[in-house]
C-alpha cells in the first residue's frame, strides 16, 4: 500500500476565554462524539480561570447506516501507526494556536474513552508539556507501558476516573485496570465515581480541585 502526504482541515471548539484563563484542560472524546457536543459536559467547570479546549477526531463517520447523526473517531486498526502520526502533528499545530493566545496558562489534557490513547500519545510523543493528566473511563495504550525513566508521565499529576457503573468496565476490569495503573509506576490517583461510561458535573468539580493544587 502506497501512501501520500497531504493537507487536511481539523475541527476543535472552545469553552471560556483562552486568552485570560489560568488554566486551560484539553479534552479528547470518545468513539462516535464530536466535539461541539462533547465540550458541552464540561459546561459545569467553565469560569474566568478554566477555558476547555475540545479538538475532533479527524475521522468523520455516520453513526447509523449512511445518514442520519455523524460522529468522529481518532483511529481504527487500519492504518494505525499513520493516524497516530497525523493526530500527534494536529494536536501540536493546535497547541501552537493556543499557545499564541496564551503563553502564561498552566495546561492539562483530559482523554475520555477512545480519546485517552490518543491523548497519553501525544503526551508521550508531542509538543506540549502539562500539569496534570487525566484518564477518563479509558486505558493506558499498552504500547506506551514500557517506557524509560524519561518518560514525561513521571513529571505530570496523573488520574484516572471510572464510574461504579461503567457499561465497559465490570468489577473484575475494574480491578485489573488499577492494577495495570499501579503497575506503570506512574503515580496514578484512582478515582471511582457514582456513574456510568460518562462525563459527570460531581467528578468534574473534584477535578477542578486536583487542578488547583
Amino acid at each position: 500500500m502506497h501512501t501520500i502526504e497531504t493537507k487536511k482541515n481539523a475541527r476543535y471548539t472552545v469553552k471560556g476565554n483562552i486568552q485570560s484563563a489560568k488554566q486551560i484542560l484539553y479534552v479528547l472524546h470518545g468513539y462516535g462524539q464530536l466535539a461541539k457536543f462533547f465540550i458541552r459536559k464540561f459546561n459545569s467547570i467553565v469560569s474566568e480561570e478554566i477555558a476547555i479546549v475540545a479538538p475532533e477526531g479527524m475521522h468523520r463517520f455516520y453513526l447509523k447506516s449512511s445518514g442520519g447523526r455523524v460522529g468522529a473517531s481518532w483511529m481504527t486498526k487500519e492504518a494505525r501507526e499513520l493516524d497516530i502520526a497525523d493526530n500527534i502533528e494536529f494536536l501540536n499545530s493546535l497547541h501552537k494556536e493556543i499557545l499564541n493566545e496564551n503563553k502564561h496558562a498552566s495546561f492539562s489534557l483530559l482523554g475520555f474513552s477512545q480519546g485517552g490513547a490518543t491523548a497519553a500519545r501525544w503526551l508521550q510523543y508531542g509538543e506540549i508539556k502539562i500539569e496534570h493528566f487525566i484518564l477518563w473511563a479509558s486505558v493506558f495504550p499498552p504500547d506506551l507501558e514500557q517506557l524509560t525513566e524519561n518518560d514525561r508521565f513521571k513529571t505530570t499529576k496523573n488520574s484516572f476516573f471510572l464510574g461504579d457503573e461503567d457499561q465497559y468496565f465490570n468489577l473484575e476490569q475494574r480491578i485489573k485496570t488499577e492494577k495495570d495503573l499501579a503497575g506503570l509506576n506512574l503515580n496514578f490517583d484512582f478515582i471511582l465515581f457514582k456513574g456510568d461510561h460518562n462525563i459527570h458535573p460531581a467528578p468534574l468539580s473534584l477535578l477542578v480541585k486536583k487542578l488547583e493544587q
